[in-house]
């Protein structure tokens, strides 16, 4: 479902004389469906670059980015769009939101960007906001002035409304209590079972080894890094 091969990344420093730093070269991963893949290595490493290339934030220097059959690395920006809509969700550390918008119709609207019925949606966003329990009090408010916590619970229940195909994880326990880390581990194994392939970053290593089937360290993909 997700198919890395040989990707190379580098930073352009204008206010420093145009110096280039290689950061990521001949980057490769497979993930298939059903399976879940942890990145890791030393801070630094390129975890974070890695699936910002995937997730079409970073633009590659040289390679191949395969998410289904949309080839990432050279897609328009139109496909991006597209891909992100319906086949690659991302969960990401921070919530950005449009502010005044309320946290049900944060939840809701990957759901309904995908054309599923307003009630629907809304009767969905609701059961994830109480599954990761947000308090119904919270729901009609904007997340942008709930707690870090809080937040990153929106966050996730945002991330796993709609059912993508694939998936990309950064740091979905974090910070979390024992019961809603419970909670969250409880939703990425429901997403492996429906067939999703998930890469992730986890810093929870005790999350790492009971969720993820394998692991990738990318030091060896980065230059500075790598023996």
């Amino acid at each position: 479902m997700i198919h890395v091969e040989n990707v190379t990344k580098s930073f352009t420093l204008h206010n420093q004389g145009a110096a280039v730093i290689p950061v990521m070269a001949g980057a490769s991963l497979d993930v298939k469906a059903g399976e879940c893949v942890a990145l890791v290595g030393a801070s630094g490493a390129g975890k974070s670059t890695l699936m910002r290339m995937i997730y079409g934030n970073y633009l590659t220097a040289s390679g191949k980015i395969m998410v289904g059959d949309v080839d990432v690395a050279t897609a328009a920006p139109r496909e991006i769009i597209a891909l992100r809509r319906r086949t690659l969700g991302y969960v990401s550390q921070f919530l950005r939101v449009v502010p005044r918008v309320s946290t049900l119709d944060v939840v809701a609207e990957p759901l309904l960007a995908t054309g599923t019925p307003r009630e629907e949606a809304l009767e969905q966003a609701q059961a994830l906001l109480a599954r990761l329990n947000i308090p119904e009090r919270l729901w009609a408010l904007s997340p942008t002035t709930f707690s870090g916590g809080e937040q990153q619970r929106v966050n996730i229940a945002r991330g796993f409304a709609f059912p993508y195909p694939a998936m990309l994880l950064d740091e979905p326990t974090a910070s979390l209590d024992p019961t809603n880390r419970a909670t969250v581990l409880a939703m990425i194994t429901e997403a492996k079972a429906r067939g999703a392939a998930i890469i992730g970053i986890f810093h929870d290593h005790a999350a790492r080894d009971g969720i993820c089937d394998r692991q990738l360290d990318v030091t060896q993909f980065t230059p500075s890094l790598a023996a």
